[in-house]
Formats: structure tokens, sequence, C-alpha cells
């Protein structure tokens, strides 16, 4: 299995760190985000690994290049143009090729749960993607059926439902927040050029590099639920998660990782 870890947000949440630093390299208990999560990485065994970068690039690849992480890590470059999650993803498929399944990781989430589970439960769903779901609050949530099949999203503060032609069995699914971790299988590339094509096709005028443009895995994900496979992967045991883009968020990681780490 090989890992691709989204490092490249502009982190505007997060300012004014982010005004002179990537946000993937704030520190939670000394130890930059993305050290973090590339250890999380290797210590399940992973140890292929792609790293995308736009903002501050050069920082994130100073700090690679001088720590020793046990692990061939490989920059996938959008200095040119930030590409979000699907585009990333796109951009990054030859360097994940010939891996079967790959593991995506945003930088920016502090979270324990057990990496070899999720890698157990994917390779036995036959999903193109498993997510990770947790039973959370928020307003945006990702609607899976009794058996974990995606089926849409939902906003519950503006009722806003997509696909909207999904809206009844959407109000009969269990409401899930993504956690930002996913195990992927290597024919979703084929599936994300040929999404990619169909938004160059509607909108041509867009910005593209390599010709690929930015998009969301997150829209990819509930404009194709009914065409492929996408299934929740729900942690058997209690685990962590703070999504450290927010300045509140990070000082809660930091706190407590100072009170485990001691």
């Amino acid at each position: 299995m090989k890992a691709l870890v989204f490092a490249a947000g502009l982190g505007s949440r997060l300012k004014p760190w982010t005004d002179s630093h990537p946000k993937a390299l704030a520190p939670v208990g000394g130890i930059p985000m993305l050290g973090r999560v590339i250890k999380k990485l290797t210590d399940a065994g992973i140890t292929d690994i792609v790293v995308n970068v736009h903002h501050f690039a050069g920082q994130i690849a100073d700090y690679l290049n001088t720590t020793d992480f046990n692990a061939r890590i490989t920059l996938s470059d959008e200095s040119s143009l930030l590409l979000d999650t699907g585009g990333g993803l796109l951009k990054a498929a030859h360097l994940l090729a010939d891996s079967g399944q790959i593991l995506v990781h945003n930088a920016d989430i502090f979270t324990d749960f057990d990496i070899s589970e999720m890698s157990r439960f994917a390779a036995g769903s036959q999903a193109m993607a498993c997510l990770l779901a947790k039973e959370r609050e928020t307003q945006r949530y990702l609607a899976f059926d009794s058996s974990g099949k995606m089926h849409g999203w939902t906003n519950i503060a503006t009722g806003q439902v997509r696909p909207a032609a999904n809206a009844d069995i959407i109000s009969r699914c269990n409401l899930r927040a993504f956690g930002g971790v996913h195990i992927v299988d290597e024919s979703i590339f084929k599936a994300l050029a040929e999404y990619n094509a169909s938004l160059l096709e509607k909108t041509p005028d867009r910005d593209t590099s390599d010709g690929i443009c930015k998009f969301s895995i997150t829209d990819f994900y509930i404009d194709n639920c009914e065409k492929y496979l996408f299934k929740a992967f729900e942690p058997s045991s209690p685990y962590r998660w703070i999504d450290i883009g927010k300045a509140e968020n990070l000082l809660q990681a930091d706190t407590m990782v100072g009170a485990t780490e001691e």
C-alpha cells in the first residue's frame, strides 16, 4: 500500500501562523502535524508516501529532506495551481500507480485510530473508496445506508441534499461526518480522469495544471455515489480525532498530546 498526504492547503482558518508557514507544519506537542501523520503511516507499515505541496512548498520540502522517517517520500508539486483534494489525488496518480490500495490522509487531521483495521476492511469491501466516518456534531454529513454504502450528502442547517434525486433514500440513511482519511482502490484514477474531463467540458475556461482542474474529492464522491461503491468505515475501538485547521482545535490537540506524551 502507498499513501498520499494532502499538505498543500492554504490554511486560511489558521492565520496568522499560515501567513508565513504551511498549515501542515503547525506543531502539535512540538512535532509538525505532517510529521505526526507520516509516523502514523510508517508505524502501520506504509513506507512509500507522496506528499502534495503548494503553500510554502519549500518549507515542507526542507522539513522532509532534513527529517529521517525511514520512508520513501515523494512530492507532488502543485506550486503552479492548487488543485484541491480531487484534483490533487488525480495529479499524483503517476506517483501512486501499481499500489492496489492507496491510503489518503489530510495533514491537518490528528487521529489515532487503527489504520490496519481500516486496511483490512477496505480489502474485503469491494469498494472503490472506504471513508473514515464518525457520528459527530456538524452541519454537513455524508449519508450511508445500513450496509455502509454511500448515497449522498446533506447540510442539515440548510436542508440541501445532493444528489437531489436521492433525497428520499438520504432521509432514511445514517448520517456520518467524513474524517479526512480514506482508502481508495487505484481504479479510482480512471474515474477521476473521467470526472475531470466532464468538469472541463462544462466549463472549458477553468484553470488547469497538466490538464487537471481544481475539484474536491468529496464532490467526486457525492456526484458518483450511485455509479461506484463508496463505503463508510467506522473503527471498532474509541479513538481521538481533531481537525487542527482552526487555532482553538490546534490548541486542543496540543493540550491533549501534552497530557498523554509527557
